[in-house]
């Protein structure tokens, strides 16, 4: 995949599976100590110096912003092997991101730099995403990112790990980007686990049906979803966990977060083949901004899943990660700590679901962090609370 080398699109590999490779839930098969691979979009985030218009703000603070790239940097930072595979521009800003994200730990030798195409960049406000007065200016149309097709990223390099992390952002796009997370997604003998973060962003989509039908197909050919109960109402019509669900039969892990109100996962247990379905509930915080929550709570229910924590430890250590983002005004923090001391209601049985024999960081330790593992950082704004008692009931 080259390295830091300036090279343009080459034919690549043609996209077809490697043999060899475990398929399934588990995380299993590939090289012993083989890399958990994060593949998509990165940019140039500029974070306001303070809060107001875009058109009152008078100065920014570069940072670095994508899905993908947050959850490489977030599990990188917690002691896994990461391998990040991208595009970004020949230019200043495809150094920095390079640099940036190598600096949390992540392996950058799959990303590849594009003299023809720039690096995506995008400024926005402070306000929440969610509220009226948030502006978020992308400039991506024609990046290096959305140059990304089965031409250029060989199958046999996206799947060489144990995990292979997408989101529903790079589809969006082009359709370059569409057909190769399509073809990552195909469910085909030898693969490694792929984890697929639904992340509807509207404005990236032609449509509201090609969104939905787009992100439909390719979270029903991913082994373990990620969806907010918000944009699953938004981008799919399905309101409510079960009806995502109900809706979403085929992957092994389905996760549904309902932010304040934590988050619910079924599972389907690999004996009998019926779900057990496990709440979550998060925990209070003092939000400064959302953005990279999502990413984070990926990240960190990947980390306890890869130490093969059970599936409820898998929810808490996500709500930690994604706790410690939204306590700052950036899309990365320091990761919550190690996910063993989660505390988890009575032991589950085993499920078809994303584990691993424990890894450890420097010196032999499991995960990273020290003796301020899991405070979170105060706000300024709104707290948030959730109910404070775990379910687990078990459905058909």
């Amino acid at each position: 995949m080259g390295g830091s080398g300036r090279e343009t699109d080459g034919p690549g590999g043609a996209v077809g599976p490697p043999p060899g490779r475990a398929v399934g839930g588990a995380v299993r098969g590939g090289t012993a100590g083989a890399p958990d691979v994060v593949w998509g979009e990165s940019m140039v985030a500029f974070l306001p110096s303070r809060p107001g218009r875009l058109a009152d703000v008078p100065a920014f603070t570069r940072a670095v912003g994508g899905a993908e790239s947050n959850t490489a940097c977030a599990l990188a930072a917690a002691g896994h092997r990461v391998r990040w595979i991208s595009r970004v521009g020949a230019d200043g800003f495809g150094d920095h991101l390079v640099a940036a994200v190598a600096a949390y730990g992540v392996d950058v030798s799959g990303v590849r730099r594009d003299p023809h195409r720039p690096t995506g960049v995008y400024f926005r406000t402070a306000a929440d995403r969610a509220g009226a007065a948030h502006e978020v200016v992308y400039h991506r149309a024609g990046s290096a990112a959305s140059a990304m097709s089965p031409r250029n990223i060989p199958y046999e390099e996206a799947t060489a790990g144990r995990v292979l992390h997408l989101t529903g952002i790079t589809p969006a796009l082009s359709p370059g980007c569409r057909d190769l997370v399509a073809a990552l997604t195909a469910r085909r003998p030898g693969r490694p686990l792929v984890s697929f973060d639904l992340n509807h962003r509207p404005s990236l989509w032609p449509d509201p049906a090609t969104a939905r039908r787009v992100l439909l197909e390719l979270a029903r050919g991913a082994d373990l979803v990620f969806a907010g109960e918000d944009e699953a109402a938004d981008a799919l019509d399905l309101h409510g966990p079960d009806a995502v669900r109900e809706a979403l039969p085929e992957p092994a892990v389905l996760v549904v977060k309902a932010g304040a109100a934590g988050a619910t996962a079924f599972a389907r247990e690999a004996v009998t083949g019926h779900d057990v379905r496990v709440r979550v509930p998060a925990p209070r915080v003092e939000v400064v901004s959302y953005a990279g929550a999502g990413d984070a709570f990926a990240a960190g229910y990947l980390d306890a899943a890869l130490r093969g924590l059970p599936l409820a430890a898998r929810l808490a250590h996500g709500h930690r990660a994604a706790a410690a983002v939204l306590a700052v005004p950036g899309d990365l923090a320091p990761p919550p700590g190690p996910a063993a001391p989660v505390p988890v209601p009575a032991p589950a049985p085993p499920v078809a679901g994303p584990a691993a024999a424990p890894a450890t960081g420097p010196g032999g330790r499991v995960g990273g962090g020290g003796a301020d593992c899991g405070r979170l950082r105060p706000g300024p704004r709104r707290p948030q609370t959730g109910p404070d008692d775990d379910e687990e009931v078990r459905t058909r």
